[in-house]
């Protein structure tokens, strides 16, 4: 990224001087691969063509953060102007090294209102240290899927709301079958898909970071309540050598033998993509979903979970800041964009308007990832100077704990914390 940051030498923010109706051609780089994705995408640019005939947007798809990082290097003429990334992690790279343009300048120009505009937790992972280098695009929020029949032969009437409750549903779902099982209630583990440290902790509302920047893990009880309950899980339900051995007879997290779709598992942490992927898919159950369960003492808090999304900024390299701005601003903050670009990914809506449009045309069970996503209590991981190391940090620590390699918590985490402090300082 040191590279990168000298190599950005073009226009930022209020120094962008292209006429934005001239007749011009801009680039808008972003990570969406399948098919149906990179024709939501492309139907998305079109619409943008149509009020902004004057802009041409020539559309690559399936850029990961790596090649987005070359192309800022290189520069030229096939260097983006507009760049999208799932990698909310390195919205703390873009924004310090300078790769992406400062907003400021053009949401003053624009007279967004921020606040209004987007919830808190969005603006949270869209910034860094100050700086407003990108926006959010669209959202995920992250909930608890289950399968009803499972529920109703368990005869368990609705979805736990705490984690006592979870403890017991999980338990009472699990069927245990010699060192294996025909169906396990959870997968606790931390290799478990979308079941991380940052994902569960969530739930506790955690601090990261301290006013001065050190990592909070070590101090904050969210952390060591989390792991706690999790080591505690993962005993219950057989130990950590039985669930890595299930774990490892699951399928592909992406695939039609996902673990949840199968019925090995009866619950499972994801985010709102799985409800089309799962419906898509056809299983022969019925599918709940709801909030994932909250601490016993936030019991008032339900509802809340974590939230992540797609972010999209204006290259600094970029000459057609402006022109690209249009194009950011549309995708951004144009109800109607935002609305169509959700119903077209199934991705929950990032603006506080297109959250509340009657233009939704999503799977009724959908409305609980929008709740999500409007609940004031809703958090996010927040941005870094070197990325999502820290998180990796965090994890790393979750794997020894877990698997008893790491005995001690408050030591481990102890050390975790030091780790984190010592890997932000070098990244400075």
């Amino acid at each position: 990224m040191a590279l990168l940051a000298s190599a950005c030498t073009g226009q930022s923010g209020g120094a962008a001087s292209d006429d934005p109706n001239a007749r011009t051609t801009i680039t808008f780089w972003h990570g969406w691969s399948a098919p149906s994705e990179v024709k939501a995408v492309n139907d998305n640019v079109k619409r943008f063509e149509k009020d902004h005939p004057n802009i041409t947007v020539k559309v690559v798809p399936n850029i990961t953060d790596d090649k987005i990082q070359q192309g800022l290097r290189a520069g030229g003429s096939n260097a983006p102007d507009v760049v999208s990334s799932f990698t909310t992690d390195n919205v703390g790279k873009f924004c310090s090294s300078g790769a992406f343009a400062d907003l400021k300048p053009f949401l003053d120009k624009s007279k967004i209102d921020l606040a209004k505009t987007f919830a808190k937790s969005r603006l949270d992972y869209t910034e860094f240290d100050g700086k407003r280098c990108s926006l959010p695009l669209l959202g995920d929020a992250y909930g608890l899927y289950y399968n009803k029949d499972a529920f109703k032969a368990a005869g368990i009437t609705e979805p736990p709301r705490t984690w006592s409750e979870f403890d017991k549903v999980a338990e009472k779902l699990t069927k245990p079958k010699g060192d294996s099982y025909e169906q396990l209630g959870f997968m606790p583990v931390f290799h478990g898909y979308e079941s991380t440290p940052g994902h569960l902790v969530a739930q506790w509302g955690p601090t990261y970071f301290d006013a001065s920047g050190k990592s909070s893990v070590a101090k904050d009880p969210a952390f060591a309540n989390m792991f706690t309950w999790q080591k505690n899980l993962v005993k219950k339900l057989g130990g950590f050598a039985k669930l890595e051995r299930y774990r490892n007879t699951f399928g592909d997290e992406w695939g039609a033998k996902h673990p949840f779709h199968t019925g090995q598992v009866a619950m499972q942490l994801d985010g709102e993509w799985r409800l089309g992927m799962a419906t898509d898919a056809k299983l022969p159950f019925e599918i709940g979903v709801a909030p994932l369960p909250v601490a016993d003492d936030q019991a008032a808090d339900h509802g809340k979970g974590y939230l992540s999304g797609t972010i999209v900024g204006i290259a600094a390299t970029s000459k057609k800041q402006n022109a690209a701005w249009e194009l950011v601003k549309y995708m951004t903050t144009d109800t109607d964009a935002v609305v169509n670009f959700a119903n077209e990914l199934r991705n929950v809506p990032s603006t506080n308007e297109a959250l509340s449009s009657p233009k939704l045309k999503l799977d009724p069970r959908f409305k609980t990832f929008l709740d999500i996503a409007r609940h004031p209590k809703s958090n996010t991981t927040p941005a870094s100077v070197n990325g999502g190391v820290y998180q990796v940090t965090l994890q790393e620590f979750g794997y020894l704990y877990e698997s008893g390699k790491e005995p001690d918590l408050k030591a481990g985490l102890e050390r975790t914390a030091a780790q984190i402090d010592t890997d932000i300082e070098k990244a400075k």
